[in-house]
């Protein structure tokens, strides 16, 4: 076993097998071990940069456009992401003001820089403090998810409050293009092998 590009871990029991020299196109391997579907990972990371890029661009967006519109009486106005955590603030809903911002503002910005960081060191051949950086990716894997609680409010809000010109909620752009920037940020966590991550360490100690 010289290349950890040439290693395959197993979800099932953790196993760590290795991976032919030459495998055929629609060959399967299975576990040693337990005899699971071993699923293998190409490294792709253009794909990765493409959708890190991708969900770079729309963050500006996804923060500046309205998310949701509320209409009582017929009146209303959108709001964006920002004006709605203002709007909790001055009510003195502070602990969901904190909640909204740091899950829909400073979660998805640091994992678009995080997953830069981690790209970038992968690609420049970095074997300095390898732990670090997967317990790092791990990390933006977990909390990414948490991303996406506001979405899920203004569709459940939206659904529910529906009663005609009384009292409507509406989503607005913001929304979708904020949604589209945690499916690509996951998207993108899920396309890198973090096994590159210790490439370059074996390549040093080969």
């Amino acid at each position: 076993m010289n290349s950890a590009a040439k290693l395959v871990h197993c979800n099932i029991c953790a196993c760590v097998a290795e991976q032919p020299a030459v495998l055929n196109k629609y060959e399967v391997l299975h576990c040693p071990r337990c005899g699971h579907h071993l699923s293998l990972r190409r490294p792709n990371l253009q794909m990765t940069w493409a959708l890190l890029l991708a969900a770079a661009v729309l963050y500006l967006p996804a923060n500046l456009m309205p998310v949701m519109s509320v209409y009582l009486l017929g009146k209303g106005q959108p709001d964006t992401i920002v004006g709605g955590v203002i709007h909790l603030l001055q009510a003195g809903q502070w602990p969901l003001a904190l909640l909204i911002f740091v899950a829909s503002l400073v979660v998805p910005l640091l994992k678009l820089i995080t997953l830069s960081y981690l790209l970038i060191s992968i690609q420049r051949g970095d074997s300095q403090r390898p732990h670090e950086r997967m317990r790092l990716f791990y990390l933006t894997e977990y909390i990414g998810r948490w991303s996406m609680v506001d979405v899920f409010v203004v569709a459940i809000l939206s659904g529910l409050v529906q009663f005609g010109n009384l009292a409507h909620i509406e989503a607005n752009a913001g929304t979708f293009c904020f949604a589209a920037v945690v499916v690509l940020t996951m998207l993108a966590a899920a396309s890198l092998d973090e096994r590159l991550i210790w490439a370059a360490v074996d390549k040093n100690n080969a």
